[in-house]
């Protein structure tokens, strides 16, 4: 193993923290001015900061089993939100025996364990159940689910989308008192971490030990901001009407949006629709004191040195943008996620971004490459290590022209690209979208049939159908 990728005592430790239904766009570090989120602005200050990453699908259980795997969504037939036990390898038999990361690791002298949601959960039902969901349990040595409340936490109700009849769906909040926070699932998940990390750091009885002087990979996920958005009331308290706004919305905005592209307002009103985007911000503070704890916990056990920390939303989300809201559509805001990484060894370009385009299936390859275990890995993945942009944050060389996501079924297929400046999107029944982000970063103005933009879509449809053949020809 290259010294570059060894920790102090050893092999580096994981720690790969997963957000659920996660804008980028309500980070700090990524440009938000009213959302706190002081720890991951830490550590994308103490990492490196992914400006252009995209998730592979904008649902949780697509894009789960996407990045778990290493594999593109139409590769593997894992499209939508499917709770299958055994996830892609269930769903499809003939990527039975390719192990997940966590199942690689596993193989290669990792102790592998999963706190919470990692593959599909239904949230809230899957924690209320305290269930496993769809989870790949060849991928763990030992994994953990959490069992919570949520829509019985105690606190003050509020439901800001009534027509809806589904609160895993529609937006409702409850304001938990601030001392009655500790059953929360991502408050159990965090304490559950910590004790992991101190089993790890700190055992005196190697007889009770598992897998003594192994590192470590450890995948936890964190529920929020998932609805239903529930956090302590003092965090509510920190945004209302003078600080938070909804995003301007163009009239007659969807006008020129393809039909499987519009995506709903979920019946709320502009007042419903503030209050709900307040009560995003108090629970993505409220995930974010949670990621504090953790990394807290790192510095105080030592472990930070030799601990590769790398946090992930499984896609984004629409907040009010073009008057619609959540996933399950190919704008911008719900395809590009959060991705941070902060490595030992890379200290030298602390605090830098990358602007080249990544994806989510880019992590198992640079999971495996920082475990010095590239040469182990399998050989169908589909990403690539993001150790060279770990390396050379700007570097101009990397091998990615723009990312890709997918949206729909078997049946139909509906395909995005985002390159640096574009974002082209072509629906099953040949529909399209073009938006050029240099003069319209908002997406309100669909280029596809503006003439002018004819060699760029040309070029883009290549692109496309270049990412398209990537994802038929894996054979497992």
């Amino acid at each position: 193993m290259s010294p570059l990728v060894r920790g102090a005592d050893g092999p580096l430790n994981f720690l790969f923290i997963v957000s659920d239904d996660l804008s980028a766009t309500a980070l700090g570090t990524y440009g938000n001015e009213v959302c706190q989120t002081p720890n991951l602005d830490r550590l994308a200050e103490e990492g490196v900061r992914f400006d252009r990453a995209y998730c592979q699908y904008p649902v949780c259980g697509a894009s789960r089993a996407s990045f778990m795997s290493g594999l593109y969504p139409e590769t593997t037939g894992f499209l939508g939100n499917i709770k299958t036990l055994g996830s892609y390898r269930a769903v499809n038999e003939d990527f039975a025996e390719h192990p997940s990361i966590g199942g690689f690791l596993r193989r290669n002298g990792y102790v592998s364990a999963r706190v919470s949601k990692i593959y599909h959960m239904g949230v809230p039902g899957g924690i209320e159940a305290g269930e496993p969901g769809g989870d790949d349990p060849d991928s763990w040595d030992r994994a953990y689910d959490i069992w919570g409340p949520e829509t019985s936490s105690p606190g003050e109700f509020f439901n800001y989308s009534p027509q809806q009849k589904h609160w895993g769906s529609g937006f409702v909040a409850i304001e938990v008192p601030n001392d009655l926070s500790a059953t929360q699932a991502d408050e159990q998940a965090a304490t559950q971490v910590i004790g992991i990390l101190e089993n790890r750091a700190l055992h005196r009885n190697s007889t009770n030990f598992l897998k003594p002087g192994e590192p470590l990979f450890l995948a936890v996920g964190l529920v929020r901001p998932h609805v239903p958005l529930v956090a302590p009331k003092r965090l509510f308290e920190l945004y209302d009407k003078d600080n938070t706004a909804l995003p301007e919305v163009p009239e007659g905005d969807m006008d020129d949006v393809p039909k499987p592209n519009q995506k709903g307002g979920y019946g709320m009103t502009p007042e419903q629709g503030q209050q709900a985007l307040e009560a995003y911000y108090a629970s993505v503070t409220y995930m974010d004191e949670q990621v504090g704890r953790m990394l807290d916990a790192l510095d105080r056990l030592d472990m930070a040195d030799n601990t590769v920390v790398v946090f992930i939303s499984d896609h984004g989300w629409l907040l009010g943008e073009h008057g619609a809201w959540q996933k399950s559509n190919l704008f911008d805001p719900a395809c590009r996620v959060p991705l941070i990484i902060r490595a030992p060894g890379f200290e030298k370009n602390a605090g830098k971004s990358v602007q080249a385009p990544t994806e989510l299936v880019d992590l198992y390859p640079t999971f495996a490459d920082l475990a010095g275990l590239s040469d182990q890995a399998p050989d169908i993945l589909q990403g690539h290590s993001l150790v060279p942009l770990l390396a050379k944050p700007d570097r101009e060389d990397w091998v990615r022209e723009a990312g890709y996501t997918v949206m729909g079924n078997k049946k139909k297929v509906h395909r995005s690209i985002r390159t640096d400046q574009f974002r082209y999107s072509l629906y099953a029944e040949g529909e399209e979208e073009l938006y050029d982000h240099g003069n319209d970063p908002g997406e309100h103005t669909n280029e596809a049939g503006n003439p002018e933009y004819s060699s760029i879509k040309a070029d883009l449809e290549k692109e496309m159908e270049r990412a398209r053949a990537l994802s038929e020809t894996v054979q497992p």
